[in-house]
């Protein structure tokens, strides 16, 4: 009696067997049929639209352990486990800045720098993906997975409102299935192009090359780890602070976008000298004279770049007190930009050096003065100073230029540079230019 119930129940595990893999071959022919269709029809055509992208990083995955099936007696239990482990993963990419593009079956496809554009793409994938392998190994059990990585344009149909979906066409995603299905278990394999990205910042390894239709060849490389100044720790594979900064200044492109953007279209018609211009020549201006003053900390460039930024920020407001209000701008928005707290008030502190009457206490905090007043020693004086007469004469702070040329003559004659750069390259000038000012005196 107990063979004969034994024979009945390997019967019924080989019928579930079959009948798993007939799901599986059907989800097969719905991969393929992901990776050639069109987009995806929308009844409600106000809810569609199409981006195209130049660089947009796309993921293929595939679980591997079905063929393994058989040999398990929890065959269906494993089967089950798909949905949590998509689930997961799931949670692992949307901590990365990527979105979801679709799962079938056993694969999942995601992709970065969709919907909004960003510069870290290509790296925030490779931390992604190598999560979600330790991921798949602390599972213990058949279930594995096969990773292809690929950067370049695409062109992205976004439909839903609410809830987002994501159809991707072009190459990036083309080549990026190519790869996954030359990949091996627990690897991280890459495309040429991601890796031209991120090579500075991961150790990676040249593996072969793909055939592309209408491409060409495609040299592949698989990820190994992060490169070695930027992990403490060779065997856990965990980045260090160094990476993080060194990614956080791979980011600031976007964040100076951001900004920039901010404001080109909220300052006020009357902000003449405290704009974009004058923005832009304190962030050139910090770069220049920390150079010259050996400032080779890459986080300080950073934070001293990040305070040149957002230091007039706060004229969108207003004008007074104006430092104060681009430090709640930075405490607003630097978090959006991974930047930590500690790394925000150093910010923050760069940005209130800029009050005057000016007194910094630290080499960073002179830079910034001097950059923020560094037009003041320059050849272009003249027409630079007009523009904030113009900016103040508008809010009926300045009466008349020959008043205005006054008071510059007195902040001029009593305004100190700090770095040993400026006190060299702007001092003598900055003399020249109260005799320019008292000839136009009337």
């Amino acid at each position: 009696m107990e063979i004969l119930d034994l024979e009945k129940e390997n019967q019924r595990l080989r019928d579930e067997i079959e009948h798993l893999k007939r799901l599986l071959d059907d989800a097969n022919v719905q991969l393929q049929q992901l990776k050639n269709a069109e987009s995806e029809p929308v009844t409600n055509s106000d809810e569609l639209h199409s981006r195209r992208f130049k660089m947009v990083t796309v993921m293929y995955a595939n679980i591997v352990g079905f063929e393994h099936l058989e040999n398990v007696e929890n065959a269906p239990d494993l089967v089950d486990e798909l949905d949590g482990i998509w689930f997961d993963i799931d949670k692992i990419v949307e901590k990365y800045n990527i979105r979801k593009v679709k799962s079938i079956g056993d694969s999942y496809m995601c992709a970065g720098g969709i919907p909004e554009k960003n510069c870290t793409n290509p790296i925030e994938m490779i931390l992604a993906a190598m999560e979600i392998v330790r991921y798949m190994q602390n599972k213990n059990n058949i279930w594995n997975i096969r990773l292809g990585i690929h950067t370049g344009p695409v062109a992205a149909t976004i439909s839903g409102k609410k809830n987002k979906r994501y159809s991707l066409k072009g190459d990036a995603a083309n080549i990026a299935c190519r790869i996954e299905s030359c990949s091996k278990a627990g690897k991280i394999m890459i495309s040429e192009m991601t890796y031209g990205f991120l090579r500075d910042m991961f150790s990676c390894k040249l593996v072969g090359a793909l055939p592309v239709k209408y491409t060409g060849v495609v040299n592949m490389y698989e990820v190994t780890g992060f490169a070695q100044k930027y992990t403490d720790d060779v065997k856990l594979q965990l980045p260090n602070h160094k990476f993080f900064v060194r990614l956080a200044r791979v980011r600031f492109p976007d964040l100076e976008e951001y900004v920039l953007n901010r404001l080109e279209t909220e300052l006020p018609p009357f902000v003449h000298y405290h704009n974009v211009k004058h923005t832009m020549d304190v962030l050139v201006g910090v770069e220049v004279i920390a150079t010259a003053e050996n400032v080779n900390d890459d986080e300080d460039m950073l934070l001293l770049r990040t305070a040149a930024l957002l230091h007039d920020m706060g004229h969108i407001v207003q004008a007074k007190n104006h430092e104060n209000i681009s430090c709640e701008f930075a405490r607003e928005i630097l978090p959006r930009y991974q930047y930590s707290q500690e790394q925000i008030e150093k910010v923050c502190t760069l940005i209130m050096a800029t009050q005057l009457p000016p007194n910094p206490k630290t080499l960073l905090e002179c830079i910034m003065c001097d950059a923020d007043l560094d037009y003041l020693g320059r050849s272009d004086f003249i027409p630079v100073s007009d523009t904030l007469y113009d900016e103040l004469h508008s809010q009926n702070i300045v009466s008349d230029k020959n008043t205005w040329n006054k008071q510059q003559i007195k902040f001029i004659s009593g305004h100190t540079y700090f770095t040993n750069f400026a006190k060299n390259n702007r001092e003598v000038n900055k003399q020249k230019q109260i005799k320019r000012l008292q000839n136009l005196i009337k």
